[in-house]
């Protein structure tokens, strides 16, 4: 129920672990205990054959049958506190008509400790236990054995209880760490999948760029050269085809090639496919903005491609993680080296993380392969308010 007590009828929800069964047979021990307790006061009303034997019965079987309802039930919230007040209160009429009752107490104590609050479970405690001793020494006369004996019951029954929610707290924490980690392996062999076919989506595209596209585009200029060095040729019309042929075949590689790219650079400059990032990930929440630099130049398609790649991942960590309200994307060019830096005002981390294998930081450690794969240089600051983190590639002059 409430607080930090787990719900006993909730037992048989919690994560399958080695110590579910050892959970499982607490409860049923409950349950035999209170049942045979409130036999034990059935028959003793009857051996007695007392002026309140009828009432002594009905209430004994009113409790059990209240008790196995909440018990079947499974009930919560509001409703399960109800439960053990009706219960509580079925047993202190019971007390007072019979002695006998003190017997259920015992089992009471565990529910209270169990169901309720840490201070509410106490005072229910010392209550229920007031309530039993009085009620004893009434039927029986005073006595200390009539009075020890039920705060015996109450320390154990404390003690057990307290045992007992230690113990569920560590099952529970275990069954949340294997359920996360089982989580966390589906999640990166997925990433991992799907890193696998981008990367070889982008390798396919880059070669198709490279040789085919470069090689057709060649063709095509030798073929145009030669049609306006000999425009009288004989052979200018089959020239002229070829040249048409060259440059369908082009236009229908490029098309490819754009297929195989990320889907933020489709049909797109790297800026554009940067401030989509961006504005897709603008929200009431967060302000996130693309910011340029210099004067653009056209990127080696698999760069650019690695560069959108990494904006992804980056800005998906920041929403994901830094709690930030706003964060920029800056790409900055200039005369040999193009960089992209991710900046936010989030709550930051500690990057000695990264240094702990890419189960710590899958996502960070995925953009720093992406650098090295790339030939450039991976940068990150973070403190609390700050983070940046800055990638660098060097450039080719005429690189296309």
């Amino acid at each position: 129920m409430d607080g930090a007590a787990p719900n006993l009828v909730k037992l048989g929800e919690m994560h399958r672990s080695p110590l579910t069964p050892v959970f499982a047979g607490l409860q049923l021990g409950l349950h035999i205990l209170v049942v045979a307790l409130a036999g034990v006061v059935f028959l003793r009303a009857i051996v007695d054959e007392t002026a309140a034997m009828p009432y002594i019965i009905a209430l004994t079987v009113i409790f059990t049958a209240v008790y196995l309802f909440g018990v079947v039930k499974r009930l919560r919230g509001n409703a399960a506190r109800w439960w053990l007040a009706l219960l509580s209160l079925v047993w202190v009429v019971l007390m007072a008509l019979s002695a006998e009752a003190a017997y259920l107490v015992f089992g009471l104590f565990f529910l209270y400790v169990h169901l309720l609050r840490r201070l509410w479970s106490l005072v229910a405690v010392v209550s229920a236990t007031a309530v039993a001793v009085i009620g004893t020494g009434l039927h029986r006369g005073w006595s200390i054995a009539g009075a020890i004996g039920p705060m015996i019951g109450a320390t154990v029954a404390v003690a057990i209880g307290l045992g007992y929610q230690a113990l569920y707290r560590e099952a529970a924490e275990r069954g949340r760490l294997i359920d996360e980690l089982m989580n966390t392996r589906e999640e990166l062999a997925s990433t991992s999948r799907d890193a696998g076919k981008l990367a070889e989506r982008e390798r396919l595209a880059a070669e198709i760029h490279d040789t085919v596209a470069q090689g057709l585009s060649s063709i095509q200029m030798l073929l145009h050269a030669a049609e306006r060095a000999d425009p009288n040729s004989p052979a200018v019309r089959q020239i002229s085809l070829a040249r048409e042929a060259a440059a369908d075949s082009l236009a229908e590689t490029r098309q490819l090639i754009a297929e195989l790219t990320p889907a933020a650079l489709d049909g797109q400059s790297l800026s554009d496919a940067l401030g989509r990032i961006c504005e897709r990930a603008s929200s009431a929440h967060i302000e996130a903005r693309a910011v340029v630099e210099g004067e653009p130049i056209a990127l080696p398609m698999p760069l650019e491609a690695t560069l959108v790649r990494i904006a992804q991942g980056a800005v998906a960590n920041v929403l994901r993680h830094a709690h930030a309200t706003r964060m920029a994307v800056t790409l900055t060019y200039s005369t040999d080296t193009v960089s992209l830096d991710i900046v936010d005002n989030g709550v930051g981390f500690d990057i000695s993380v990264l240094d702990h294998g890419p189960a710590e930081s899958f996502g960070l450690n995925a953009i720093r392969r992406r650098v090295q794969l790339q030939g450039g240089t991976f940068d990150i600051e973070s403190e609390p308010g700050h983070t940046a983190v800055t990638v660098t590639f060097p450039l080719e002059i005429g690189d296309e």
